[in-house]
Parts: structure tokens; sequence; C-alpha cells
């Protein structure tokens, strides 16, 4: 039988909240999080629209962007203000619903990246 330490140990405290399974810290102190490398790539930002699964709605995809997990949300934060619609950041992936592939790019490339279509 397994000991409760080898289950993960605690979760929540009442004192500080939500604990960091692997460090065992508080989240906002967790030091798990910091040392998570950067991704890596081409260094090129790949802009599509898809639409599968999606019933028929179409969605622009925004991959390829060589940032940490914050910026990447600040980063969505202000291509779903730009285009003036919602989304999402999934998985390292920004996703702005509606069609808007061009004024991703713009937007993209004012900001410094070197951006590409991909997909049809």
């Amino acid at each position: 039988m397994k000991s409760f330490a080898d289950l993960g140990g605690l979760v929540y405290s009442t004192e500080s909240g939500r604990m960091c399974p692997g460090c065992r810290q508080p989240v906002a102190q967790c030091i798990c999080q910091q040392n998570k490398p950067l991704p890596t790539g081409d260094g090129i930002v790949r802009v599509s629209r898809e639409t599968k699964g999606r019933g028929g709605k179409a969605v622009t995809l925004v991959k390829g962007v060589l940032v940490d997990a914050a910026a990447l949300e600040q980063l969505g934060k202000q291509l779903k203000a730009a285009c003036g619609s919602g989304g999402t950041v999934k998985d390292g992936v920004i996703e702005v619903q509606g069609d808007h592939v061009e004024r991703v790019m713009a937007a993209l490339q004012k900001l410094g990246h070197k951006v590409k279509r991909a997909g049809g």
C-alpha cells in the first residue's frame, strides 16, 4: 500500500491555498514553473485558418511563437483586442475566433515577429 507522500502529498492548505504537487510550495511561490525551458522552433510564427471540429465556424490559429506561457497569454490578449473578437490560448497555440488571418499577421509583424501564412 502506498503512503500519502507517494500519492503526491498536499494539494490544498487553508493557510496558503493551492499547493504545487512537484515542489510542495504554494502555487504563487512555485519553483517548478520558473525552471521550464522556453519552447524551441525555427523562429517563424505561422498563422492559419481552421474550421475542422468547430461546427463550420472559422478560427484563426497562431503557432510557433517562441515566448513563455505568461507572455503568450498577453500576446493572445493583444491579438484578440486587435481583431475585436474572443479566443483562447491552449497548448502553446493562440486561437482567435473568426477569420482574422490578415489582421493577426499585420499585428504580429508590427510587434516584430517573422510571420508566414500556413495552410490554404
